[in-house]
């Protein structure tokens, strides 16, 4: 077979047998061994070339292969000839990089062996150091058996074990901030769960005086009879966190069933399909949407007695002819006192059906709340849905003008969202919870700027009093120890206090923080006003459970006396004459008798004694609250005095 012209001027002439060599005619491996050792024997020869090995410092890699005294069978054939000139016929500059990448691979090889060796050798001396210091440490060990492989066993041993320690410290405690590796944690009592949240002081000095009345929150909620509670949802409050939770983390015997994907959880009684809760999260936003006191207050019990839980979602129309004929009823009454319309008038908290409203609401800093109503309207909030319905009708264009002409107002500054002399963001908690007819409604020419202010911020301050319950966001622990205590409801999981929030990022100066707490100088008050009694509540209500520990303690150190008492007189009974108390009393039960009477005696006495103290108690409070309303401030420092005394 001929070559083509390319290949056979790449291989250049066939290669000739050496001169004094014997031609090999046959395959290399049926060769004669005097012949191998005949051709070794040649000086000149490619097989003592081969024999003699490389030349000095030139290695076997794989451009130094050996040649062998056999002929190329590939320069007979195709295949052959193709791939053995292609090395040839590659550029100078690849060939040059092929033989580098060569020499490359080779020191790889050579540095992976030394290193290889080098850890092997440090390997074995780190052996022979440790077991040096073992044997100076563990002397008396040497000298049975073989010290060498007692100290590997315990050298593996102390390894193992510290291996065994890391990993069970990292799945007991992942986390860096672990008690177990805090000392405090041992001397350290345990600390409240109820402490100040907002990293102010725990010592509460409080400004305003409240009554018992006003402090003492307990509500007889009957979830399964015809008791209602109404969230009045503020924006951008906390409300939404706090109306899951209502839905979703409250123990009940029947829980609220809430589907994935849905925002709405159905809350029936138990044992029937009517709900219990009205909020975004139960009943949707039945009464328009962030729906205010004035809304709800003549939505909720007209809605309620027209139709049944079951069906709270009536159309816009139905709203607001349920609206309209609230409030023509409430235009008939002729009281149109503030605090006639409070939620603790009849007309306001119950139904004609006979059903209990009971009003709760959570309420925020007005500063963080201000800055988190602009950065959700910079995103394009508008709540155009609102209905803000007033007196049976909806304010028109040119009592509740729009702060923006597009769509919505995204990308708003700061300074533009401050600038809108009818932005409803300012002051929004005080015209949320105060009553909207009293002023008018939304038209400012039915009285004084001043006079209005007042009494909405008075509207405001009667109507958070009376509700059922309001929570702080500023306080979640707080609010919800004091929604358990007040509803007698228990959450599943604690509130968790998120102090980072989308107003906190925002960085402010003084002066735009003094502006806008001029923009929300009502709400700057109600927040004051809110917080005080927030508080004095919460002191109040864990005096009061205090005392009933107590009291509790106190009962069943009694309990035990009597029995002690009981099993004392029995056997001193019994160790005197034994035969006597036999034959002179039938009855064996009449120790037992005279003892469970003296038990009773000591029973009624402490009972008595303790309601002498009630009494006394109540006889020193009542004389307190007559004081406070004669003077205020010796009102203030005997509730603190009693509260200095309980701690």
């Amino acid at each position: 077979m001929a070559l083509p012209a390319c290949a056979a001027r790449a291989l250049g002439p066939p290669l000739q047998p050496e001169h004094r060599a014997p031609a090999r005619t046959t395959c290399p491996r049926r060769h004669s061994r005097v012949e191998a050792e005949l051709a070794a024997s040649q000086p000149g020869s490619v097989a003592a070339s081969v024999r003699a090995g490389p030349p000095r410092g030139v290695s076997h890699g794989f451009n130094s292969r050996p040649l062998r005294d056999e002929p190329i069978k590939a320069s007979f054939s195709l295949a052959g000839a193709l791939s053995a000139p292609l090395f040839a016929l590659l550029p100078r500059g690849c060939r040059r990089r092929m033989n580098d990448l060569r020499r490359r691979w080779d020191l790889g090889s050579l540095c992976r062996a030394l290193l290889t060796r080098g850890l092997a050798a440090l390997g074995h001396s780190l052996k022979h150091v440790l077991s040096a210091i073992f044997s100076k440490i563990f002397g008396p060990l040497a000298s049975v058996g073989n010290m060498d492989e007692k100290s590997n066993k315990l050298l593996l041993a102390l390894v193992m074990f510290f291996l065994f320690a890391v990993i069970v410290l990292q799945y007991v405690c992942p986390g860096t901030e672990c008690q177990l590796l805090r000392l405090q944690a041992f001397s350290s009592p345990v600390p409240d769960p109820y402490r100040s949240e907002d990293e102010s002081s725990a010592r509460f000095v409080p400004r305003y005086n409240f009554s018992r009345g006003d402090l003492l929150r307990k509500v007889d909620f009957d979830i399964k009879g015809d008791d209602l509670i109404v969230f009045l949802h503020i924006q951008k409050t906390g409300g939404t966190t706090f109306g899951r939770h209502l839905v979703r983390n409250i123990q009940l015997e029947q829980p609220c069933e809430c589907r994935v994907g849905q925002k709405k959880c159905t809350c029936h009684r138990p044992g029937k399909r009517e709900t219990w809760l009205f909020s975004r999260f139960s009943t949707g936003w039945s009464c328009g949407l962030h729906a205010d006191w004035t809304e709800l207050t003549s939505c909720v019990p007209a809605m309620v007695d027209g139709k049944r839980d079951a069906r709270l979602r009536p159309s816009r129309w139905r709203i607001f002819q349920i609206l309209d004929a609230a409030s023509k009823d409430r235009r008939g009454s002729p009281n149109t006192n503030p605090g006639a319309n409070s939620p603790s008038t009849k007309a306001r908290n119950t139904s004609k059906s006979g059903k209990n409203f009971h009003y709760i609401t959570i309420l925020r800093d007005p500063v963080s709340r201000y800055l988190s109503e602009w950065r959700h309207v910079q995103r394009g909030a508008t709540w155009k849905a609102s209905l803000h319905v007033c007196d049976g009708r909806p304010p028109t264009s040119e009592e509740l003008p729009s702060c923006y002409t597009g769509d919505d107002w995204s990308g708003c500054p700061l300074k533009e969202f401050m600038d809108c002399p009818y932005n409803l963001a300012n002051n929004r908690q005080v015209r949320m919870l105060s009553d909207l007819t009293l002023v008018g409604c939304y038209n400012l020419s039915v009285m004084p700027e001043k006079q209005r202010n007042k009494v909405l911020l008075e509207s405001a301050k009667s109507n958070l009093k009376h509700m059922a319950f309001f929570g702080l966001t500023e306080f979640q622990r707080k609010t919800q120890y004091l929604f358990e205590k007040t509803f007698n409801m228990n959450f599943i999981s604690p509130f968790t206090q998120y102090n980072t929030t989308r107003a906190s990022s925002v960085e402010i100066n003084e002066d735009i923080q003094k502006r806008i707490e001029g923009l929300n100088f009502l709400d700057m008050e109600l927040y004051s006003y809110a917080k005080d009694l927030f508080l004095q509540r919460y002191q109040f209500m864990r005096q009061k459970e205090h005392q009933e520990a107590r009291r509790k303690r106190q009962e069943q150190r009694k309990f035990l006396k009597g029995r002690f008492l009981q099993t004392h007189f029995q056997s001193q009974s019994q160790s005197q004459n034994p035969g006597q108390n036999q034959s002179q009393n039938p009855n064996p039960n009449a120790n037992q008798n005279v003892t469970q009477n003296l038990i009773q005696n000591l029973t009624q006495n402490s009972s008595q004694s303790l309601s002498q103290k009630e009494n006394r108690s109540n006889r020193k409070q009542n004389a307190g609250q007559e004081q406070n309303d004669s003077n205020s401030s010796s009102g203030a420092s005997d509730y603190i005095g009693s509260v200095e005394k309980w701690r």
